[in-house]
């Protein structure tokens, strides 16, 4: 299964951002969607699981939740905002940490865990590259990519 990844859009959906998410089964979107449009062509291409940033205060991402538990082929996901806030343990309880916030993308095990950080796909910050994330799931194990865009 291929999981697409996407964070800090900021109402901003480059065409490129659509591009690179195309094949996935499920897109997770790790917060600052901004307007209602990013939510809408992302949940074109595939399911979408979405959370609150700290600046989606109106539309439908102020009602988003502020962090996701899911299972993907018996792996737990822990998705938030802001991995500086993260307060619990992953270890032995999650697969996968996913979050955005920094806009730098990290793709890194830590003991059996994968934190995942697909970078920022919306206006360009500093000098960081435009990114999204993919992962492919197995019942075996999870693979992480970050994808530059070529914008």
């Amino acid at each position: 299964m291929q999981i697409g990844v996407i964070a800090d859009t900021h109402s901003k959906m480059r065409p490129e951002a659509l591009e690179g998410l195309k094949g996935s089964d499920l897109i997770l979107h790790a917060g600052d969607v901004g307007r209602d449009e990013v939510l809408d062509a992302l949940e074109e291409i595939a399911p979408l699981v979405a959370i609150r940033g700290n600046i989606d205060k109106t539309g439908r991402a102020a009602t988003l939740p502020d962090i996701q538990d899911l299972e993907v082929l018996g792996h737990a996901f822990y998705m938030l905002h802001d991995v500086k806030t993260f307060d619990i343990d992953p270890q032995g309880r999650y697969r996968v940490v996913i979050a955005g916030h920094s806009h730098k993308p990290h793709n890194e095990w830590i003991g059996d865990v994968l934190y995942f950080n697909p970078g920022g796909a919306g206006p360009r910050r500093f000098t960081l590259p435009i990114t999204v994330g993919r992962l492919q799931v197995s019942k075996d194990g999870v693979v992480g990519e970050i994808v530059e865009l070529p914008v």
